[in-house]
């Protein structure tokens, strides 16, 4: 019984079950955001793109052969993809008032009476 407990323990200390949680959030998330740019971002993209084979294109250098058309689409993809996963984020992502401390001028949460950073009791605050 004594290493279920400490099971338990390890698995509470080192925000294991947070990990895990994130985990399955972000594979949830990762399927909302291809969903979104496959079914309505990339069909505009394919009419705004050069046609030909652009991403099959490579470049010689001697004996070595670049893939730079599949690099350049795969950056192109990566981009979009990140600016979807960006604008939904702020969608869940509420903006927290903001002051700097006097002491160490870290920015802090506008209603703390005290600095997290430096723990200097900040004026004016609630004793």
């Amino acid at each position: 019984m004594r290493v279920v407990n400490q099971f338990k323990e390890f698995l509470l200390k080192q925000n294991v079950i947070a990990l895990a949680i994130a985990v399955v959030v972000g594979t949830a998330l990762n399927t909302l955001v291809k969903s979104v740019v496959d079914g309505f971002i990339m069909p505009i993209i394919l009419v705004l793109q050069p046609g030909g084979d652009w991403q099959k294109a490579t470049w010689s250098a001697g004996p070595f052969t670049f893939g730079i058309g599949g690099f350049l689409a795969a950056v192109i993809n990566f981009i979009i993809v990140g600016l979807v996963a960006w604008r939904i984020s702020l969608m869940f992502i509420k903006d927290v008032p903001k002051k700097d401390c006097p002491y160490c001028k870290m920015s802090i949460d506008a209603a703390a009476v005290r600095c997290p950073n430096c723990t200097s009791q900040l004026s004016g605050a609630a004793a």
